[in-house]
């Protein structure tokens, strides 16, 4: 008897097993999809202006994509940067240059979209299209949304790498590739960047690269530049990259007033209100203790910021949870203000019929929205 209910205990764990393990696996939230930018930008000798309005863009263009949603969820953004066309780079590289790879550290991307300079070379894109393709680290998983954005001037047929088979690998590896041909829409036509878009189910687009950014001031900017002084003042540096890299994030703040005055660092003010966009868990300890609360107790003393030093476990998870406390509220205003600040500008931009399409950042954010939305992700706004 007890071995004929053993057996039927084993029998009946068997095949209930798979049926417990998949309802776990069922009630598991899915993982947040990926959004995957790559910036593929000309930095031969006339693309100062295309550089300038880059710089000037970037935290636009990453609120934009903090809007949508996939599955109820904000997805990971992940921004890389290519430059190529620079006569300084190696003629075997087909000078270009892999500045930033596919990362979430937007600190990074500033950083180098601020250092980079225009010098005189030969335009491959063919060959910047294939190095993107092949050497970053892109998703695997077809609810993830990969483009490259490659903007230049020059015909689209240079170089020894034949564009038509780089852009058939992308599209082959579910990466779009659009095109931005800084110039009249016409010779890009003609200079097959059209066609290179086409190839790879992208969207060919125009834009005047000396035209000048209209940044839009509201009343709301100074306020929002404040609070982003204080949020500065919530991140508790550790590690032995810590001190750099919070001067890195104060050295972005500068770099973003100087290309766009108050309303550009109130566009990064408004990125780095959103934790989801803005995280630094390898430098911050408010970020990491989010991520894995132990973390606290396993940092070596040393690697603490001086302040902690001296404080017994008990002070130093109040203090980090008082940071915490104080990010969220200041994250919270921002937040608030950020929604008053584009409805301001929504109404003086309609107001003063102000044309987007000549510029790097109205052809992207269109577009951007455009296959997201086509890949199943979601906008709060229309």
């Amino acid at each position: 008897m007890f071995k004929l209910m053993s057996l039927m205990t084993l029998w009946v764990t068997a095949i209930t097993a798979p049926t417990a393990e998949l309802n776990q696996t069922e009630n598991q939230p899915d993982a947040a999809a990926k959004i995957q930018v790559a910036l593929l930008l000309d930095t031969s000798g006339s693309m100062d202006g295309l550089i300038e309005q880059a710089k000037s863009q970037l935290w636009k263009i990453v609120n934009e994509l903090a809007t949508s949603k996939k599955k109820g969820q904000t997805p990971n953004v992940e921004i890389a940067l290519y430059e190529y066309g620079k006569s300084t780079q190696p003629a075997d590289k087909g000078y270009m240059k892999q500045v930033v790879p596919l990362t979430t550290d937007l600190d990074l991307v500033s950083e180098k979209l601020f250092e980079l300079k225009t010098n005189g070379g030969s335009e491959y894109c063919g060959w910047a299209i294939q190095s993107a393709t092949n050497e970053l680290a892109w998703s695997k998983s077809n609810d993830d949304l990969k483009m490259i954005f490659i903007a230049g001037n020059e015909g689209f047929t240079q170089g020894s790498v034949d564009y038509k088979v780089s852009c058939k690998d992308a599209i082959t590896n579910s990466i779009i590739v659009n095109t931005i041909f800084c110039g009249a829409c016409e010779q890009g036509v003609s200079l097959m960047w059209k066609d290179g878009a086409d190839r790879a189910d992208g969207k060919y687009m125009c834009i005047n690269q000396n035209e000048s950014v209209v940044h839009i001031e509201t009343p709301y900017d100074e306020e929002i530049v404040k609070l982003n002084e204080s949020l500065n003042k919530t991140y508790i540096a550790f590690g032995s990259e810590g001190k750099a890299k919070q001067q890195r994030q104060i050295a972005q703040d500068r770099n973003a007033r100087s290309s766009g005055g108050a309303a550009n660092i109130a566009e990064r003010a408004k990125t780095k209100s959103q934790k989801k966009m803005y995280n630094n868990a390898t430098w911050d300890m408010v970020d990491a203790v989010e991520e894995d609360e132990a973390m606290i107790e396993e940092v070596e003393e040393e690697a603490l910021p001086e302040e902690m030093q001296e404080m017994d476990m008990e002070e130093r998870k109040a203090y980090v949870t008082e940071k915490s406390e104080e990010r969220t509220k200041i994250q919270k205003e921002i937040q608030e203000i950020s929604e008053k600040r584009t409805k301001y500008i929504a109404e003086k931009r309609k107001a003063a019929a102000v044309d987007t399409d000549n510029t790097l950042d109205g052809v992207m954010l269109k577009t951007v929205r455009e296959q997201a939305q086509s890949n199943g992700f979601k906008f709060e706004k229309e």
